[in-house]
C-alpha cells in the first residue's frame, strides 16, 4: 500500500519568513514560498499553524489554508503575514504541489525563537533579510 507510493522528494523550494519593513517600534514580516526550480509548480496548497507553551500553558493558533495556485520557475508567492508575537511557537507549513501529474509535500517547522535576527540570511529571489528552510 504505502511503500507502493513513489517517493516523491521536494527539492529547490523554500519557505522563508522575510522582514518586510521596520521602524524603532514594529517590524513587519511576511511568509514567503520560494521556487527555486527550473520548472513551474502548480496547484500549490500550504497550511499553517502554531503550537507550543507560552506564559506556562499550551497555545495553539487556528488552522490556516492558504491556496498559492500555480508558481513559476525562480519565483517566490506570498503565503501570510505573521506576528512577531508567535515566533515563541513552533510555526508549521505543510506545502503540497504538483509537477506534472506527481504530487509532492513536505513540512517546514520553525523551531520557536529561531526567527532572530542572529539567523537572519539574505532571502534570494526576495532580497531581504529572513530565514529561510529548503
Amino acid at each position: 500500500m504505502k511503500k507502493d507510493l513513489p517517493e516523491n522528494i521536494v527539492e529547490d523550494v523554500a519557505i522563508a519568513v522575510v522582514l518586510m519593513s521596520e521602524t524603532p517600534e514594529v517590524k513587519n514580516w511576511n511568509v514567503y514560498l520560494v521556487n527555486f526550480k527550473k520548472e513551474p509548480i502548480t496547484n500549490v496548497l500550504i497550511t499553517s499553524k502554531g503550537y507550543g507553551e507560552k506564559d506556562g500553558k499550551q497555545v495553539k493558533t487556528s488552522l490556516l489554508r492558504h491556496f498559492v495556485g500555480d508558481l513559476a520557475p525562480q519565483s517566490y508567492a506570498a503565503v501570510e503575514a505573521i506576528d512577531p508575537a508567535v515566533f515563541g511557537l513552533t510555526n508549521e507549513y505543510w506545502l503540497s504541489y504538483y509537477i506534472g501529474k506527481d504530487i509532492f509535500d513536505k513540512k517546514f517547522i520553525f523551531l520557536p525563537e529561531s526567527i532572530i535576527d542572529n539567523n537572519l540570511i539574505r532571502i534570494p529571489l526576495l532580497n531581504k533579510p529572513g530565514v529561510m528552510i529548503k
